[in-house]
């Protein structure tokens, strides 16, 4: 009986273990998906950076700080400053090295942009995000099974008080059977928060992916404006340069007339 009522208390100690248990290694999960978007960014700049790709580069590689993302502000300046002291003639369409910074400084916040969704929704990231979700259910059904493993002690706490004959043992299974009662009631409710929290982290990456999707859109919205906007400049320049060289034919005529 002594040995049977030794047991049972030692179980009183793993009792606690489910809330201690903690799920996921946030630090190597965020170093996979800061990997996953610096390689975008050192993979995928376009011929839209073209001859500043190098420069661009150099900016985002300079601008990264401890957490391996870098800092668009910091990149951005960068790279305005490379543009107006070594580039001379930004662009075949733009010759306004202010607006041509300002385009390449946008390009790049895209792509960051971009780096991020890949980060997260690319290949490695469902991935990622598969194992945590499975490892998240995974413990749920664990801590049930935990749950469960305390409830048949109890019982079997009850049984042996219900077989005891002497008033000490009854005394001692009692104060134990109250003490594992807490402790059984403290694990439900656990259980049921435990529930809760992964039903939060199931929203959360829903909401995650939604914002995600909009960020690549208003990327895209970003990307068509500027290019409408460059392609209303040059029609400007177009038409002005048009109207120069007629100009300047009609007075080359009028010349000739008063001659």
């Amino acid at each position: 009986m002594k040995k049977t009522i030794l047991l049972t208390l030692g179980f009183l100690g793993l009792l606690a273990v489910p809330a201690m248990a903690q799920l996921g290694r946030v630090w190597t999960d965020f170093q996979s998906y800061s990997t996953d978007l610096q390689n975008y960014l050192r993979y995928n700049l376009s011929e839209t950076l073209k001859p500043l790709e190098t420069s661009s580069q150099n900016a985002l590689s300079g601008a990264t700080g401890d957490l391996n993302i870098p800092n668009p502000i910091a990149a951005g300046d960068q790279v305005r400053k490379d543009i107006t002291f070594f580039n001379s003639i930004p662009d075949k369409f733009e010759n306004n090295q202010a607006i041509r910074s300002n385009a390449v400084t946008n390009e790049i916040n895209r792509y960051l942009t971009r780096s991020s969704v890949q980060g997260m929704l690319g290949k490695e990231g469902q991935i990622r995000m598969k194992a945590k979700l499975e490892n998240t259910e995974t413990s749920i059904k664990d801590i049930e099974q935990y749950s469960r493993d305390a409830d048949g002690f109890l019982s079997s706490i009850e049984q042996l008080l219900n077989a005891a004959k002497d008033a000490a043992t009854q005394s001692t299974l009692g104060a134990t059977k109250d003490q594992a009662n807490l402790q059984l009631q403290s694990i439900r409710i656990q259980t049921e928060q435990s529930k809760i929290i992964s039903e939060n982290l199931y929203q959360t990456v829903l909401a995650n992916q939604s914002l995600q999707y909009s960020n690549l859109n208003l990327a895209n919205i970003s990307q068509q404006m500027e290019e409408a906007n460059r392609a209303r400049r040059v029609d400007t320049s177009t038409e002005a340069a048009r109207l120069l060289r007629t100009t300047a034919q009609v007075d080359l005529f009028g010349r000739k007339s008063e001659k």
